[in-house]
């Protein structure tokens, strides 16, 4: 131990003295003081003993925050996986984009079976590398708590944890079993090496490590692995806190054997019936507080993920229906409901989703993985991001919120306040330093969508007060939470008495503090302040200035319900006070300002806090990337991105008088006054370069086409497949029928994307039929030949989807409200608002396999010859827990009048021991022929002698209508602009999400599997496509595997789309699409 506690004890105890014998003396405020060093000031004279993991004191906590090279800090993070997005360069995109809400921290799963791909192969190339994530989050200036597994969740297949273990290893995953250790920890020890360097210790940006991913400490197994985990940890140099996200409120790893430094809950409480019905909300969770205080009140209250989103599924609503369920009025009552149970390290999964490209996706999910997201899949803003940063803002420009004590709620009474009506709801934090107060209101049914007015009477400085002053009453409309402040200092010298409109931003901005309030422009808005320095009021009707009865100093400010856009209240040489509706408020942003100064702390120089607390203003792009001072200061240097012509709004200090965007000078800026000491406040306009215009994508043609089904042709040679003869599986679930041998795919080392069998038998005559059970997970599919006859296709778990397409109608409940543990919701209902579907999988028995008796068309058994019945499956992944190992294959198979003499099984290519490509990785490719053979990679010969490839279009479908797989393939070339952010999707079938046409379809860009589409189901149509996996300066390679279900026509289109042009962007974005090379295809 570097520390000791004692230490802490004892200094604490010496403060606490001098405090005793110097009397009730105030604290003053110096004029040079900010809000940031008076916060200071006060809290070392108030501050509870700190806590370390007795490895560091950089990063310490108390029951309120954390604390990181002693400055007291609100964890406010999103999640965000870089796996799901596998071009580096827009990983910095995302990261400006989480800094530029306010938020200061990501939490990032590592994935083991991306990263672990075969025993004893540690892979950190590529876009597997850690450290291009580590550079990038510092230079956005964003802190991280890596998360690295083995399992994660995340809704990937067994968990993310790496495939070839869920066979090799005979005893049970996450536990304390040997061969599991032996497993995972040549890949853990990959991962230190990796975090080592860049903890906050050494001037990185990671400040923890979680442990595993939602577990029971019971049985001791469990929580014996994680004191392995921990263990090698340590021993290996990690010396940040340990952490873990229970998934309930279950206390796990709180205490005892395999405990963490810091342990958290995750929260998902508005899953009802999933994203099916946006408007069907739970009710908040009341409880949360009480739960902390109850399990780890010493620590921060910590929510490793909080619901920012919903995953959708086969058959679902589509993500926009997410958007909608868990929209900014959810963010608004559900965050803000965070806040009052004091919660001051908060994660919000996930900030922005990505794509589950390859094969990374469990059964029951889609390609797309937006999560109904702030940040859609595309990398475009959402409604709820602005509702996000209006709520980041707001915590990064309150030192004091990071230390409030929890007073009271409506349920247990709070002293000193009064609400004029039981339909409204209260908790009240105050900071013990500060005095001020923060008061979270709701409706206290949180569903409701009635609107309500109510008053509320609360104590401040200046005696109890009840509020509104001027007007009837505060509006609630519908699901709102407000957030009225009490005592709430900001700039260098000002301070607000109270305020029932939600503050933005505070800070002080060159010479003058700043204040910027939001609030409805339908409803009334009260704020009472010190009004200081020589300046003006603003003259209109809608806002009118009274003495206030909290005292001669204060004015009290009304602000009635008025047209949008944002009103200067008060303009002087000291302040300024702002009002806008909230969403003119998030057309503003804060980037934080280079300025070193002697408190900067070395290697975080970009950090909010920690490298700058100077910023500026500036309303009207659609993104402010970053921001800098140039020219002595006269020159404020801005980057980011433009949708539209916008009006330019700035706020700097008052020496600058010149602005440039994305390196060209702004001109025609105007500042608002002559007046002296209130420069800076300018006026310009904002206008995209003509190149957005001129953006236009090719249509998709020149198809070509090959059969990529041989293996049910006349002849084929399966000589060189695997023979499935192993007699003993490491699976738990053993064959249900058959005759002693296994067929398990991952067994033979191909555990994910399409598998083939082939099963040989010497015809009698006497055989009239397979009794086949066919396991690829939920919705896998599997379509069955005998000697080039197509019998029959069979689906698993549809019936959990409702009715069969396309009758199926979109308002039918979403899988994912069928995956909650209901006996766990009706045993404890409290317990109900804070489970969540992405961890409690319990589909029914036998949704993951289907069984069938494939009878024989007649005459088609070969008498005395070699028959061969030919299956094609779909893997659609391993589940969760607790079914990882997963028995994809065949689990049960008769030959009806005979016997199989042998069974051969092919999956993609070299398996998981052997696969070629080394870049995109063993999850990118599947067993189809055309896989195998490299047809979806750039720059395969199409034109040889010998060439399957043939002029068809893929409307086109299969020749002659019948069951079967076709590979389709093209090329475009694209020439877009540079410094132009263009999201472009491929949209099958005019973007209808379910057509009811029996196909499934493989889309590949460049080589990357960027897309599955099951077109009897849905409900994705889109398939959005990143720069970097697109070239967007020569050519692209786009190729589709068509898996026609049944004997009948299908005809899919599919089209280049550009979903939104942005001027700007991250900068340059390099390709890695390596090309074809020859392979051999067994």
């Amino acid at each position: 131990m570097r520390r000791s506690n004692c230490i802490h004890w004892a200094i604490a105890l010496f403060a606490l003295c001098l405090v005793l014998f110097t009397g009730p003396a105030t604290i003053g405020t110096r004029a040079s003081d900010t809000v940031e060093t008076l916060s200071a000031r006060l809290g070392a004279r108030a501050d509870p003993p700190r806590k370390d993991d007795g490895y560091t004191d950089v990063v310490q906590w108390d029951n309120y925050t954390l604390f990181l090279h002693g400055q007291r800090f609100f964890l406010h993070s999103g999640d965000f996986q870089t796996f799901r997005t596998p071009v580096p360069e827009l990983w910095l995109d995302i990261f400006q984009k989480m800094v530029a809400a306010g938020l200061n921290a990501a939490g990032m799963y590592v994935h083991m079976g991306a990263t672990n791909p075969a025993p004893g192969v540690i892979d950190f190339n590529d876009w597997r590398a850690l450290q291009p994530i580590f550079d990038a989050a510092k230079l956005a200036g964003i802190f991280v708590v890596i998360r690295p597994g083995p399992f994660i969740n995340s809704e990937s297949s067994a968990g993310g944890i790496a495939l070839w273990a869920t066979t090799v290893v005979n005893g049970t995953l996450r536990t304390n079993a040997s061969d599991w250790t032996a497993a995972y920890e040549p890949y853990i020890d990959g991962i230190i090496k990796e975090i080592r360097p860049n903890q906050i210790t050494q001037g990185g940006p990671i400040i923890g490590v979680q442990i595993d991913n939602e577990y029971t400490q019971s049985p001791i197994s469990h929580a014996e692995y994680f004191a392995n985990l921990e263990r090698q940890y340590r021993e290996g140099g990690i010396v940040v806190p340990l952490t873990h996200n229970d998934a309930s409120m279950g206390g796990n790893f709180a205490n005892g054997t395999g405990a963490v430094d810091l342990y958290g809950t995750d929260f998902y409480p508005n899953t009802g019936v999933g994203c099916a019905d946006p408007d069907l909300w739970s009710p908040v969770g009341t409880n949360y507080h009480a739960y902390h205080e109850a399990t780890n009140p010493g620590e921060p209250w910590y929510m490793p993920e909080f619901q920012a989103g919903l995953f959708d599924t086969w058959g679902g609503a589509g993500y926009d229906a997410c958007v909608q369920f868990t929209g900014p009025d959810f963010q608004d009552v559900f965050n803000k409901n965070n806040w009052a149970s004091n919660a001051k390290m908060i994660s919000y999964y996930a900030f922005y989703g990505g794509t589950s490209w390859g094969t990374i996706g469990i059964p029951a999910v889609y390609t797309s993985y937006d999560f109904g997201a702030s940040i859609r899949e595309t990398r475009a803003l959402s409604a709820k991001y602005d509702e996000m940063k209006r709520q980041g803002m707001f915590v990064r420009s309150t030192p004091a919120f990071r230390k409030t004590d929890w007073i009271g709620d409506s349920n247990t009474g709070i002293p000193g306040v009064r609400l004029s009506t039981g339909d409204a709801f209260a908790t009240l934090l105050r900071n013990p330093d500060t005095g001020a107060g923060f008061v979270v209101t709701r409706q206290t049914n949180s569903t409701s969508k009635a609107n309500i007015q109510f008053n509320i009477t609360l104590p401040t400085s200046r005696g109890p007060l009840t509020l509104p002053q001027t007007t009837s009453g505060i509006a609630l409309n519908g699901r709102q939470s407000k957030l009225i402040v009490t005592d709430y200092t900001f700039g260098a010298r000002s301070s607000a008495l109270y305020s029932t409109a939600a503050v933005f931003f505070a800070g002080t901005i060159g010479t003058r503090d700043v204040l910027f309030l939001h609030g409805d422009a339908d409803q009334s808005h009260e704020f009472a302040l010190g009004l200081t320095g020589a300046g003006e009021r603003v003259q209109s009707a809608r806002v009118r200035f009274t003495a206030s009865r909290g005292g001669s100093d204060i004015t009290t400010v009304t602000v009635l319900p008025g047209p949008a856009g944002l009103t200067t209240v008060w303009d002087s040489d000291t302040q300024l006070i702002l009002f806008a509706d909230p969403v003119t408020a998030a057309s503003f942003w804060a980037p934080p300002i280079p300025s070193q100064t002697r408190a900067t702390v070395r290697g975080l120089e970009n950090f909010w806090q920690f490298g700058t607390n100077e910023t500026m203003l500036v309303g009207g792009p659609y993104l402010v990337r970053n921001a800098s001072l140039t020219d002595k200061g006269r020159t404020l240097e801005l980057r980011g991105d433009l949708n539209a012509s916008v009006p330019l709004t700035v706020v700097a200090p008052p020496s600058v008088t010149a602005v440039s965007w994305n390196g060209q000078h702004v001109g025609g800026l105007r500042p608002t006054t002559d007046a002296r000491g209130r420069g800076g406040f300018l006026t310009g306009t904002l206008t995209p370069r003509a190149a957005v215009q001129g953006v236009k994508v090719p249509a998709l043609t020149g198809w070509m086409y090959a059969d990529s089904l041989p293996e049910i042709r006349e002849g084929f040679d399966d000589a060189g497949w695997v023979v499935a003869d192993h007699t003993e599986t490491g699976v738990p679930r053993k064959m249900e029928f058959g005759d002693g041998r296994v067929l398990y795919a991952c067994d033979y080392g191909f555990c994910q994307g399409n598998i083939l069998w082939r099963g040989h038998f010497t015809g009698t005559g006497l055989e009239t039929s397979a009794n086949l059970t066919i396991n690829g997970g939920f919705l896998s599919t599997a379509s069955v030949w005998l000697n080039g006859q197509f019998i029959q296709t069979v689906l698993s778990g549809a019936s959990l989807l409702g009715p069969s397409p396309p009758s199926l109608p979109s308002s039918s409940p979403s899988l994912s409200s069928l995956l909650t543990n209901s006996k766990s919701l009706s045993a404890n209902p409290e317990l109900a608002l804070n489970l969540k579907p992405k961890t409690l999988f319990a589909l029914p028995p036998g949704t993951d396999e289907a069984n069938a008796n494939f009878t024989f068309p007649p005459g088609s058994v070969r008498v005395g010859e070699d028959n061969v019945l030919t299956v094609l499956m779909d893997h659609m992944g391993n589940d969760n827990d607790p079914n990882l190992q997963s028995p994809r294959g065949i689990t049960g198979f008769r030959l009806d009048g005979g016997n199989f003499s042998s069974w051969k099984v092919q999956g993609n290519l070299g398996g998981f021991l052997h696969f070629p490509d080394r870049t995109r990785g063993t999850l990118n490719e599947g067993g189809l022929f055309g896989e195998r053979a490299g047809w979806h990679l750039p720059s395969f010969p199409l034109h040889f002698p010998s060439s399957p490839f043939v002029p068809r279009d893929l409307s086109s479908g299969l020749p002659g209508g019948k069951a079967g797989v076709g590979f389709f393939r093209t090329t475009f070339e694209l020439s877009i602009p540079e410094g132009l952010d263009v999201h472009v999707s491929f949209v099958f079938d005019g973007g209808v999400g379910r057509t009811g046409v029996p196909y499934r379809a493989v889309l590949w860009v460049n080589g990357w599997r960027f897309g599955k589409r099951i077109a009897n189901f849905g409900p994705q149509a889109a398939f959005p496509v990143h720069e970097g996996i697109l070239d967007y300066h020569g050519t692209n390679t786009v190729a589709v595997a068509l898996w026609a279900l049944e004997d009948t026509p299908v005809s899919p289109t599919l089209e280049l789309v550009v979903t939104e042009v942005l001027d700007g962007g991250v900068g340059p974005i390099h390709t890695n699409n390596p090309g074809w090379t020859p392979r051999h295809v067994v």
